[in-house]
């Protein structure tokens, strides 16, 4: 038999909320939504609007991409969106200082959108945006269940250039829903709705060294106020930020590199690929021989290598009481082209065809981190995301057939 559970939607600004039956920030102003479950026991999210009903399955898969600010969130994003095919852009028509990326696949949420203080509100309260208490998690896992479930909603907007909450912006249900920004995975409600994870992991001194040439460079700060930015962030960062990297899938790690001895200006990076073992729908990436302990120095005929060289690492390990496996590399490419002479010797990459992740670098050289780990790893995750989505879209598709033979 079939069973409707029927909600009606008042109308609500960015902080309203209803409940009926359960509190819930969908936000929609006169609409109506209602859960529709079969005699398979399969639910549909349907929605109600000028006597048009629309539904959806549910089948958005949502990851979860955490890091600090100026950490290389931007660039993982548009890696992403290029290996599913077509770039993402700001919702055509809508609000110019939107933080949310569509693509014909993807949509990027910007977490900052749930900041509950303004700029001018988290300085009254002497708060960081890092801090939870300037955050609203209840909207955020909320509106991620909903998108999650197939129903849109209509998600606010943090503006970057005021510091203002702008009005909210509609975000319909999208194959995959991308949430990156600093919390992520903070909140247990929100992180148990995550699919996959990843960290972004970027070391003190490399941080340090990439604030100094975006902010310097770009906006015009002094080397003091960076320096004072830093120091006034990390307590926060170590208390709230820094500790959601044990329950990611994947972390990233940049870190300074071993080749140059006492090297302090972050140009040559050592970047590690940490892989959790065991999580579904995920095979972590090895080097020659999986499980074994590996040290590569590929240089010589078939890759260009001046100094200081490339190093290439691989192995397992444990990571917050997690058997890991871990992927390393150290040093920079001097040809793009040549990578593929590496990809050639990495397993389980998840790729369609011979040289993709040659071809997806080729495609970006002009990102930051091409020529080195950063780009390397953020293209192989992508590769891996997308392994991640077609599985779990088959056994979706297959479960209604599953059901029927039941």
């Amino acid at each position: 038999m079939a069973v409707c559970t029927f909600y009606t939607l008042q109308p609500l600004n960015s902080s309203s909320s209803i409940s009926s039956p359960t509190k819930t920030h969908i936000g929609f102003n006169q609409n109506q939504v209602f859960l529709y479950t079969n005699g398979a026991k399969t639910t549909s999210s349907c929605r109600f609007r000028t006597g048009e009903i629309t539904c959806s399955a549910g089948d958005t898969i949502v990851i979860g991409l955490a890091a600090d600010s100026g950490c290389g969130k931007s660039t993982f994003m548009r890696r992403l969106t290029s290996v599913f095919g077509g770039a993402a852009s700001p919702p055509k028509g809508g609000n110019p200082d939107s933080n949310t990326l569509i693509s014909d696949t993807t949509t990027v949420i910007c977490l900052d959108d749930y900041h509950s203080l303004d700029r001018t509100g988290r300085k009254e309260k002497g708060v960081t945006a890092l801090d939870p208490r300037a955050n609203d998690f209840d909207l955020m896992y909320e509106q991620v269940k909903a998108l999650k479930d197939g129903v849109a909603v209509q998600k606010p907007i943090y503006n970057h250039v005021s510091g203002l909450l702008d009005p909210p912006e509609l975000i319909k249900p999208p194959k995959i829903l991308v949430i990156e920004g600093l919390h992520p995975m903070y909140d247990e409600r929100v992180r148990d709705l995550l699919d996959f994870s990843i960290y972004l992991d970027i070391s003190n001194e490399v941080k340090f060294a990439w604030k100094i040439q975006r902010d310097m460079a770009e906006r015009g700060h002094s080397l003091e106020s960076i320096k004072a930015s830093i120091e006034a962030r990390k307590p926060d960062f170590d208390a709230y930020i820094d500790p959601q990297k044990q329950y990611a899938d994947a972390v990233i790690e940049v870190l300074p590199t071993r080749l140059i001895p006492d090297d302090d200006e972050g140009k040559v990076l050592r970047v590690k690929l940490i892989m959790k073992e065991g999580v579904k729908y995920f095979d972590p990436v090895y080097l020659f021989d999986e499980g074994s302990t590996i040290s590569w120095i590929p240089c010589g005929r078939k890759l260009t290598c001046s100094y200081p060289g490339i190093k290439f690492a691989y192995g397992p390990d444990a990571y917050f009481g997690h058997e890991v496996s871990v992927l390393e590399m150290d040093g920079q490419f001097d040809r793009l082209d040549e990578l593929i002479y590496v990809e050639s010797h990495l397993s389980n990459i998840s790729t369609k065809f011979y040289g993709e992740i040659t071809q997806q670098m080729l495609k970006h050289a002009n990102f930051p981190g091409s020529n080195n780990g950063t780009g390397l790893f953020q293209t192989i995750v992508g590769m891996k995301i997308r392994d991640l989505f077609e599985q779990i879209a088959a056994n979706k598709a297959l479960a209604p057939l599953e059901a029927t033979k039941a």
